[in-house]
């Protein structure tokens, strides 16, 4: 994948929903419990609503709902990627639990105050507006809520094991895995948040991967 928005073009939009559900179900499988655990273990928040922002084909809403008890929105602003997401959702009897939303980060379906913890794997990078994704974020939060949205693969051991994967399918994956990561695009994210609502937050970057936690008070 590139850093290229993908959404504007819907023969570009399929190609790359459909190229996620592939990746996610095979290669990346194995992060999204160990990521769900992680989220689990930080927050402790194990009810209430949460929002998977850019959920893509819902790996990580799924891997959420099998370990809590939160009523889970995943939200995706690609038509093919909501299609997939309805899909395996209902194919892991989790219909009840998991509700597919058609939608973009900078402008949420949420009532003000909606959210106890919200998440997001991977989609940050893409966001266009990033300052005013914070502010909607900060929004939807509950106070007392939280979340958890960056970029990782869950281990050190994972990670190696992935690329080492990924690049039999695509030999420029770890150069734009990295770029995603590069400091200017740190100092962009942390520019975008110390001037949104979102000022109380703390990034940590380690063996696990790039996470933003911001608490609304």
């Amino acid at each position: 994948m590139t850093t290229e928005n993908p959404y504007k073009d819907d023969t570009e939009d399929r190609k790359a929903a459909r190229a996620m559900d592939e990746i996610v179900k095979t290669v990346f499988a194995p992060i999204y419990p160990l990521i769900a655990e992680q989220i689990k273990s930080k927050h402790g928040i194990v009810t209430g609503n949460c929002i998977d922002l850019g959920s893509g084909p819902a790996a990580l809403s799924i891997a959420l709902a099998r370990i809590t008890d939160l009523n889970l929105y995943a939200l995706d602003q690609s038509v093919h990627s909501y299609a997939i997401a309805t899909a395996n959702i209902e194919e892991q009897g989790l219909a009840e639990r998991i509700t597919p939303v058609r939608g973009n980060v900078e402008d949420m379906p949420f009532d003000d105050n909606y959210a106890d913890l919200i998440v997001s794997r991977g989609s940050v990078f893409f966001w266009e507006d990033l300052k005013a994704a914070f502010n909607e974020i900060y929004r939807v939060l509950k106070p007392g809520g939280k979340t958890h949205i960056g970029g990782g693969f869950g281990s050190a051991e994972l990670k190696k094991s992935i690329f080492m994967e990924m690049a039999k399918k695509d030999g420029e994956f770890a150069q734009k895995s990295k770029g995603r990561m590069n400091p200017e695009n740190m100092k962009r994210i942390k520019t975008a948040l110390n001037n949104s609502h979102a000022s109380q937050y703390d990034m940590t970057q380690s063996d696990a991967g790039f996470w933003i936690h911001i608490t609304k008070e």
